[in-house]
């Protein structure tokens, strides 16, 4: 009687071992479709931000750099990927440099835009 006794309590420390697994299991896959719909959402707020075209006036675009880099920054605090948060880090530092040569009558926009446009593709790349 007491050897079942003590199968008993060993089975049932086992299945709340496999239990307990399968709940960190479960945890870790929810953080990780938190994750990647956090992940999503940045991205796809970031591109709304972002919205650069090749046709664009530097003026247009300067009116509004401080603006969006701030908005950038605040992205890339929200994310937790790495490679997404650095990538926003880089655009927001691009539309501050935007920002200071607005001082220096726009010298070199269109030098701006391509470092932006690639970041831009970096983005792409890092989100999807």
């Amino acid at each position: 009687m007491r050897t079942s006794a003590v199968r008993a309590v060993c089975t049932a420390v086992v299945l709340s071992g496999f239990v307990l697994a399968g709940c960190d299991e479960v945890n870790s896959a929810v953080e990780g479709v938190e994750s990647a719909g956090d992940k999503a959402a940045v991205c796809t707020e970031a591109l709304q931000i972002i919205d650069i075209n090749p046709n664009v006036s530097p003026e247009d675009v300067a009116a509004r750099a401080e603006e969006k880099a701030n908005e950038l920054r605040e992205l890339g605090n929200q994310v937790a990927d790495q490679t997404v948060q650095d990538t926003l880090f880089d655009m927001a530092n691009g539309y501050l440099e935007l920002e200071e040569r607005k001082l220096d009558h726009m010298n070199n926009f269109s030098g701006w835009l391509e470092r932006n446009l690639q970041h831009l593709d970096e983005l792409r790349q890092a989100c999807f």
